[in-house]
């Protein structure tokens, strides 16, 4: 697990193409927090779930686990607070995005070339790799751009008008939770540090997985 400090950022993107990445907005971190250095692996997952769901199984333990829905990430959730007796959970969308840009403004997590710090636009052939087998961003953080997509606690909404500022997740009535990072079958366009989709929360892919953070007392 990183610390990520508590901090002010811009969230957002108002020149993005997408409607979804607007309008920016300054949000404020209050309280530092933990975030796991990488995507939760397959390794992590069957410790504590007894099980693998992973289409891309073959890649290996310490690949990110994937084919994983919001409601069973939570689930792992629940587990895994039981067995550490810790508070973990999913990040917030702003906290990820915090994370994500790390005191920068690059185009993607950790940098502007999209070769060094991410696994995108693969194929069958070549999908998930390995987790920390790219360059880490400033906070130390591996494949918050690509390899998997990464669940995070909010509800889904088209635009950021609205939005909370003080980094706590955005719920709402809509029938989507959101998705960050971008995945190993993802264009350069859709990797980029603004860009976010949703998706059900009982759906599940073998592009989504998560990473957790813990709660500092």
């Amino acid at each position: 697990m990183i610390v990520i400090p508590a901090g002010s950022f811009e969230m957002g993107l108002n020149s993005g193409i997408f409607k979804n990445e607007k309008p920016t907005h300054t949000v404020t971190i209050g309280q530092a927090f933990a975030m796991g250095k990488t995507e939760v692996t397959q390794a992590q997952w069957k410790a504590v779930m007894g099980s693998n769901p992973s289409y891309f199984a073959a890649c290996g333990d310490n690949c990110p686990v994937e084919m994983v829905s919001w409601d069973e990430a939570q689930d792992f959730i629940v587990k895994l607070n039981q067995k550490t007796g810790k508070h973990y959970r999913l990040p917030s969308e702003a906290e990820w995005e915090y994370a994500c840009r790390a005191g920068g403004k690059h185009q993607y997590c950790g940098g502007d070339n999209m070769n060094e710090v991410a696994w995108y636009g693969g194929t069958f052939r070549n999908p998930t790799h390995p987790v920390a087998s790219k360059q880490a961003n400033a906070f130390g953080l591996f494949d918050m751009t690509g390899n998997v997509c990464e669940w995070v606690e909010d509800s889904y909404h088209d635009n950021y008008n609205g939005a909370p500022v003080d980094g706590s997740a955005w719920q709402g009535d809509g029938e989507q939770r959101v998705l960050r990072g971008g995945s190993w079958n993802y264009t350069p366009l859709l990797i980029r540090s603004s860009i976010r989709f949703g998706d059900k929360p009982k759906y599940h892919f073998n592009n989504n997985g998560f990473r957790v953070v813990r709660v500092l007392p």
